[in-house]
């Protein structure tokens, strides 16, 4: 590719649970390039009462995906945001081949190549542990675990002092499983497809966080 975009680009995949999200924003911390997570941005359009809203709000409770119409028109506008110049982290997208397609189109569109493709391996039964243990500060999201990372002081968000938290309505056991479900159906047909392109690299996820981002860091030369 000719002319192409000096930055920092990468997309995090990987089953539920995995790990995306937290290494997304740790990478992100590091290198100042934005944290794109489509399932953030498809929570917050699942909170509006308009049909769209309404539709996904369905699905997610249920476990299910978005359509691939939804999820690429919403990235396609993001990625062209003026944070995303110098770089981004794609966490939760492409989840289909046919994403996965149309986002290389995209990308090769805008002059943007991607530096790698981060697949984080979990086993299912600690991805099944690990979300249904986890919460949130309801006041800036960061993200807590009854086992794995509690707070430093009880009931006190270390970075805010936020004294709320809430659960996703969605991690329950059975929401899980679908989820894990269609990860293997719909989104694991990707890996082959960014193998095939030298794009992918795999990380062991079950570590520690720390230990987990310093793999990353590695791969990336950061």
């Amino acid at each position: 590719m000719e002319d192409v975009k000096k930055g920092l680009f990468v997309v995090f995949t990987g089953a539920p649970g995995c790990g995306k999200g937290t290494q997304a924003r740790i990478l992100k911390e590091k290198t100042g390039i934005a944290h794109l997570s489509t399932g953030e941005m498809l929570r917050q359009y699942a909170e509006k009462d308009t049909p769209l809203g309404r539709e996904l709000k369905a699905l997610l409770d249920r476990g299910e995906f978005a359509t691939d119409e939804m999820i690429i028109e919403m990235v396609k506008s993001r990625i062209m945001e003026p944070d995303c110049a110098q770089g981004f982290i794609l966490d939760g997208f492409p989840r289909t081949l046919p994403q996965a397609e149309v986002l290389e189109g995209i990308l090769a569109e805008k002059r943007i190549k991607l530096n790698c493709v981060l697949e984080i391996q979990v086993p299912d039964e600690i991805i099944m542990e690990r979300i249904l243990g986890r919460y949130s500060c309801m006041k800036c999201g960061a993200g807590y675990h009854d086992k794995f990372q509690k707070p430093k002081v009880y009931g006190v968000c270390d970075y805010c002092g936020g004294t709320e938290f809430s659960r996703r309505k969605d991690d329950n056991r059975e929401t899980v499983q679908n989820r894990l479900i269609n990860y293997r159906l719909l989104t694991y047909p990707t890996i082959p497809f960014f193998e095939k392109q030298g794009l992918l690299k795999t990380v062991d996820g079950t570590g520690t966080i720390e230990a987990v981002s310093k793999k990353i860091a590695e791969i990336l030369k950061i």
